[in-house]
């Protein structure tokens, strides 16, 4: 099942369809620019790394709305490991 990422807290409106999860056999993608940027397995998110500012906002709203804080551009250059 694919969905669109709501822009909830974010101050835009809407991603405009650039950001949507893909849910399928118990895995969680972030898919921004038709790229999985950041992945929810067993309850850790795996972000796969720093691509642009938008996908930068993409992956802070899709951690947000899992109920932890953003993260900095450096921070998403290690490919962290964050669990809920």
């Amino acid at each position: 099942m694919i969905t669109d990422l709501q822009a909830i807290h974010d101050s835009r409106a809407s991603f405009y369809g650039k950001a949507k999860i893909e849910t399928a056999n118990g895995i969680e993608n972030l898919i921004s620019y038709n790229t999985v940027v950041a992945t929810k397995k067993d309850n850790v998110i795996t972000v796969k790394g720093y691509y642009s500012p938008t996908t930068a906002r993409h992956i802070n709203e899709y951690l947000r709305q899992s109920g932890l804080a953003g993260i900095s551009k450096k921070e998403m250059e290690t490919n962290p490991k964050i669990t809920l």
